[in-house]
């Protein structure tokens, strides 16, 4: 069974950090590259961007760049998403997503979701 777990989520202040994991499950953690969305209350799903952790390629949003970093742990199977300089705007539900690769031209379908982890950012 294929498993995206996400984890690390909660209240930060404003220009504070927070690091979110994304470990899966059920199947071979190179085949897939690990996409980040978040979506905010009354708005549309976002792409945060992707990591290829095959190659170590990433792609950020214009509006995440330079403040989050993906990484990944090929032995424990996770992806990381380290949030710095977080904003208020950055308030969302973030969810982490298995695709074929890791690109916007087109972007590929991601066929297996994990649940979400809450990011509150007070200011």
């Amino acid at each position: 069974e294929v498993q995206l777990v996400e984890s690390g989520g909660g209240l930060v202040q404003a220009g504070g950090s927070l690091r979110l994991s994304c470990a899966v499950s059920g199947f071979t953690f190179d085949d897939y590259a690990i996409g980040w969305f978040r979506q905010a209350p009354g708005k549309e799903r976002e792409g945060v961007g992707c990591i290829d952790s095959s190659d170590g390629s990433t792609l950020y949003a214009d509006s995440v760049k330079g403040r989050f970093t993906f990484s990944s742990d090929n032995a424990k199977n996770t992806v990381y998403l380290q949030m710095s300089s977080l904003k208020p705007e950055d308030t969302a539900v973030y969810y982490c997503a298995a695709g074929l690769y890791c690109g916007n031209n087109p972007p590929p379908p991601y066929d297996y979701w994990g649940q979400g982890t809450q990011v509150t950012v007070s200011s």
